[in-house]
């Protein structure tokens, strides 16, 4: 039997029943091999650019269950995957600039896929942004602890017409967006009050640069009020 981690497991609870599953960068292989083991997912795709990590998913798929075979794949991105072959694809564990760039190097396949679910490990506004300007929909977010780190889940649909926001990737709107309000869990508060202390501690350095001016305090200081306001929401 197939134990998960807390973040893999809240991930795996994104995965509706009967989908079939491409596991982008499967690493050791445990997301599809649970989602498989419990009846989840009837066919799985493990993919992974690297010849050292899809073989050691391949050496659990064979100590688990060495009369099974599965499909795995060595490629970059989703490029492995076929139009029409998976109906969910997961991209966890990587960078959020590296997760964009992989949607976009595939977008077309992408966007024929029924869902994406994401979980960067940095730069979630750059994903969020891309996501919302290449014609997905976020559905739901999720946050889950792993260690002493706080992970952020994104589950993304296409939809047939994007929608063109004129602020950048930058902006605090897209690392803290009004859906964590709406998809706000246990978590919530104690993630958006760690991310407060973070900006009002850069804020403390600003004020004491004398290289700093006026309009970056005050862009600083509407980051610490815009996040204060969500936190007064839940």
């Amino acid at each position: 039997m197939i134990n998960l981690s807390e973040r893999l497991l809240a991930i795996a609870q994104e995965v509706g029943k009967g989908e079939t599953v491409a596991d982008i960068g499967t690493d050791h292989g445990f997301l599809p091999l649970y989602l498989w083991e419990k009846g989840i997912s009837p066919k799985i795709i493990m993919t992974d650019i690297s010849q050292g990590s899809l073989a050691k998913a391949r050496e659990n798929c064979s100590r688990w269950y060495p009369d099974t075979e599965f499909d795995l794949r060595l490629g970059d991105g989703i490029g492995p995957i076929g139009r029409g072959e998976a109906d969910t694809a997961v991209i966890a564990g990587m960078g959020g600039i590296l997760i964009t760039e992989i949607l976009k190097k595939d977008l077309d396949k992408a966007k024929e896929l029924k869902k994406l679910i994401l979980q960067p490990r940095n730069n979630i506004g750059i994903l969020r942004h891309w996501l919302y300007n290449s014609g997905f929909s976020i559905i739901n977010e999720k946050l889950v602890r792993e260690g002493r780190f706080i992970c952020e889940i994104i589950t993304a649909i296409p939809k047939e017409v994007a929608v063109i926001r004129s602020m950048g990737p930058e902006r605090i709107e897209y690392q803290y967006p009004h859906s964590l309000i709406k998809f706000a869990g246990p978590l919530t508060e104690e993630y958006l009050t760690c991310k407060l202390n973070i900006e009002k501690n850069i804020l403390s350095g600003m004020e004491k640069s004398s290289s700093t001016g006026p309009n970056q305090i005050r862009s600083q200081q509407y980051r610490i009020e815009y996040i204060e306001r969500l936190i007064r929401q839940l």
